[in-house]
């Protein structure tokens, strides 16, 4: 059986891609599908959220192993038949570092493998992809999104740091005097050979 998978770009513009793929295949041979479609570059870090239905993120699967132990889950240990369990099924796919590119996947058909065909394979593109990542702003990101941004309970470390002064520390506290150390490294005393 073939899923045919759209991925969205998460961006202020419609952008997406159907790509076809194996249910046998992983989630590793999704992540090329989807760099190939988008034509994305580089070998950046990415991962897989696996979403319920609200969209409330059920088990992340990295790309590569990040556990202290080494036997975390990676994403080629992640058949698509088990992300998508059903069709309408969505996955959250973040992909990169500095630039982080979000995408969204949901399984929209199930059809026969075609003969003679390497997938995954792109079938249909709509949209143009940026140059640059999408980002995110506090208001474009609520508390109903995936991902939703922290509440910032501490405060601005800038707005903390400018109100607090050094002005009001009392010169006194300080020890100045200066003590007998020899800094000439160079110059041996020889009363200590």
């Amino acid at each position: 059986m073939i899923y045919k998978i759209r991925v969205i770009l998460d961006a202020k513009d419609d952008i997406f891609r159907d790509v076809e793929i194996k249910e046998k295949q992983t989630l590793w041979n999704l992540h090329l599908g989807i760099k190939s479609a988008f034509s994305l570059m580089g070998d950046d870090l990415s991962v897989f959220h696996l979403l319920d239905k609200d969209g409330v993120v059920l088990k992340s699967v990295p790309l590569e192993d990040m556990s202290d132990d080494g036997d975390g889950e990676i994403m080629s240990d992640v058949y698509l038949s088990e992300a998508f369990e059903d069709k309408g099924a969505k996955i959250q796919f973040q992909y990169g570092f500095m630039d982080l590119w979000e995408f969204f996947c949901e399984l929209v058909e199930e059809i026969d493998e075609k003969p003679a065909v390497n997938y995954p394979i792109t079938v249909f593109r709509f949209g143009n992809m940026p140059l640059k990542a999408p980002s995110k702003t506090a208001k474009k990101m609520g508390k109903n999104s995936v991902i939703p941004l922290l509440d910032d309970e501490f405060g601005s470390f800038e707005d903390e740091f400018n109100a607090s002064s050094f002005a009001d520390e009392d010169e006194d506290d300080f020890d100045d005097e200066e003590d007998d150390y020899n800094d000439n490294f160079d110059e041996v005393d020889n009363d200590d050979i």
